[in-house]
């Protein structure tokens, strides 16, 4: 039975008081974690390949990934709150299920990060490129992809994305006062930059491609919905670093 054991939430409580954690983020440093984490992933990188699976009607697909995902942050606000420390769903899992239960979260949890980090530097190592492309520099092919990921071309490592990997880890082991300063001056570069996007493109859009509307029907939308859902694991970040927030 001592696979189920939980842990005591006081205990946890009286442990928030005590910990080295710096108590410095505000509710506008939680609301851009979450939006760089969203914008980051979700719109840059998955547009693209999502629309491979649905179509035009991937809008749909976003919104229901976006209610799904809307529900359960409503969930962690809740023990967020109540349960303010780190840890995020491994904490309340220890709190109400027990161990083993947390142990499982604990390494979905490493899956679900190392998955998305991943998916954000390759896509972020992809734009770097054809921007470097753009000026006649091109890196060599085997420092372009991961082995095995392009067909018919010998590549050995995706420098550029172990690079910013790199950076963004030096960033944020100065501390989070200092990682979060530097997250809201990105997050208002990408939303200046979707701004301007939606301002320029919105004179260019054509209808007419958008038929047919959803070619693969409810599959290639749900699908493409699966797809997109961790875009949104922003909320998990924000309630991930409920010991780091001055009024959780």
């Amino acid at each position: 039975m001592s696979l189920f054991r939980t842990k005591d939430i006081d205990a946890m409580l009286a442990q928030r008081h005590v910990a080295a954690l710096k108590k410095v983020l505000g509710p506008v440093d939680l609301v851009l974690m979450g939006i760089g984490a969203i914008i980051g992933t979700g719109i840059f990188v998955l547009t693209g390949t999502g629309a491979l699976t649905a179509g035009p009607a991937l809008t749909v697909s976003f919104v229901i990934a976006a209610l799904a995902c809307g529900f359960a942050a409503l969930c962690y606000a809740e023990f967020a709150s109540a349960i303010p420390v780190s840890g995020s769903i491994y904490t309340y899992s220890y709190a109400t299920l027990g161990e083993i239960v947390a142990w499982m979260i604990g390494w979905d949890l490493l899956l679900e990060y190392g998955l998305a980090t991943s998916a954000v530097s390759v896509g972020w190592s992809g734009y770097f490129q054809s921007l470097m492309a753009g000026f006649g520099m091109k890196l060599p092919a085997a420092l372009t992809a991961a082995p095995g990921s392009v067909p018919g071309v010998q590549t050995v490592l995706n420098l550029p994305a172990c690079l910013i990997m790199l950076a963004i880890t030096w960033v944020v082991s100065y501390g989070v006062r200092e990682s979060a300063r530097v997250n809201n001056l990105m997050v208002a570069v990408k939303i200046g930059v979707v701004l301007l996007f939606i301002a320029v493109g919105v004179w260019h859009v054509q209808p007419a491609n958008w038929q047919p509307f959803a070619p693969f029907g409810f599959t290639g939308i749900f699908n493409a919905a699966a797809l997109v859902f961790f875009a949104f694991i922003g909320f998990d970040a924000v309630t991930s670093a409920a010991e780091e927030v001055r009024n959780p």
